[in-house]
């Protein structure tokens, strides 16, 4: 069972690793496949420089629910008191035509070799949107596939992959197969582990999760459905 050690998957420069105190372990395959047991609403961060690969530093302002910076950002890097009148949140505000302000999404997954240990997986704006690459598809349209199907995502192994060796890894998703009961067992208990809720947060656990994909994505999580 996990020992509420914080654990995170990393996509540093194309590649899957684990990071475990620091230590990262690469993933030597091109896929992940894991079982998604919870999920943060979308969020934004914004790191005052513009993005780098090879950076592992903190936001300096962020939202958890896209509307207000956090209580915690600090005053002097607070951008403005509403995400909608941010500075950062207007087009051209980052490269090109994008915004500095990115969204972000937290997954709480477990390894399907290893379904006793949650990790962290933070995804990046571009594995949330986007069309679909030869049948694999960006989170958003991966849960709208998934409610299509009266499917709840706790009940597959999703597999993961990157589709372009881009400057930002890109994240694309699709099922594999349907867990087994004892596995779908397992992913349920996992789902109301304190380590859930550690990953689902940006620097500290909550006492409770209660997040899960947004119904504006056309999907609601449910832990308990078994299809």
């Amino acid at each position: 069972m996990s020992d509420g050690v914080f654990r995170r998957i990393s996509i540093r420069n194309g590649q899957f690793r684990t990071v475990v105190h620091g230590k990262e372990t690469l993933i030597d395959s091109e896929t992940l496949d894991v079982t998604i047991v919870d999920a943060a609403k979308r969020s934004r961060m914004f790191y005052g420089d513009a993005y780098n690969a090879q950076s592992t530093s903190a936001p300096i302002c962020w939202s958890p629910d896209t509307k207000y910076p956090d209580p915690e950002v600090p005053a002097d890097t607070k951008q403005a008191t509403r995400c909608m009148d941010c500075p950062q949140n207007i087009k051209g505000s980052g490269s090109g035509s994008s915004r500095a302000c990115k969204y972000s999404q937290r997954l709480a997954v477990v390894l399907e070799d290893n379904s006793q240990e949650v990790y962290q997986l933070q995804l990046p704006a571009n594995a949330l949107f986007g069309s679909a690459e030869r049948g694999w598809l960006s989170m958003q349209d991966y849960a709208k596939h998934l409610h299509k199907h009266d499917t709840s995502v706790i009940t597959v192994v999703t597999r993961i992959r990157f589709e372009d060796d881009g400057y930002i890894p890109k994240l694309r998703f699709r099922p594999v197969r349907v867990l087994k009961p004892g596995e779908l067992e397992t992913a349920v208990q996992m789902a109301q582990h304190p380590d859930t809720a550690r990953a689902l947060t940006m620097y500290k656990p909550l006492e409770e999760s209660t997040s899960s994909f947004e119904q504006v994505d056309g999907f609601v999580f449910d832990a308990a459905k078994n299809n």
